[in-house]
């Protein structure tokens, strides 16, 4: 799995013009889902995520959670962030997941995620033409991918 983690004062997604879901303070993540993904995968990135210390302490110093400071997050799928661009000019998304093993997984990622944070979390639509807008606060940009654990 492969998230973009996002530090943001809002985010929201909008699909077919209806507002989706609203943050206000916390992380917009976008979500990637490989072929070879599992719950070991699930379970590492989420508690990952709810403990990243990126947030400001009284100091100024990123020395908080999420988790920390009861800020929200969003999660919204996007399968692009397996894109290969390694020949021509077409990305191919072989090593994405499929929806029929991609779902099962984002909707366990969704409970993992919630149940570490102690809260709901919201999210985008699956396989839905979404608009995201944000407004990154730091700019704060992580990239983490459970493949690569550095």
């Amino acid at each position: 799995m492969r998230l973009v983690i996002q530090r943001v004062s809002r985010a929201s997604v909008t699909i077919e013009g209806r507002l989706k879901s609203f943050i206000e303070g916390g992380l917009l993540v976008l979500v990637g889902i490989e072929d070879r993904d599992g719950s070991e995968d699930i379970a590492w990135l989420s508690q990952k995520l709810v403990n990243l210390r990126i947030f400001n302490d009284d100091l100024g110093l990123m020395n908080l959670s999420v988790k920390e400071c009861d800020g929200d997050i969003l999660l919204v799928s996007q399968f692009t962030l397996y894109a290969s661009t390694k020949k021509g000019n077409r990305p191919s998304y072989i090593h994405a997941a499929k929806p029929e093993s991609a779902i099962p997984l984002y909707s366990e990622f969704i409970s993992r995620v919630s149940l570490d944070l102690g809260k709901p979390v919201l999210t985008g639509e699956f396989g839905a033409d979404m608009k995201v807008e944000l407004l990154n606060d730091g700019p704060v940009t992580i990239v983490m991918d459970s493949k690569a654990r550095e």
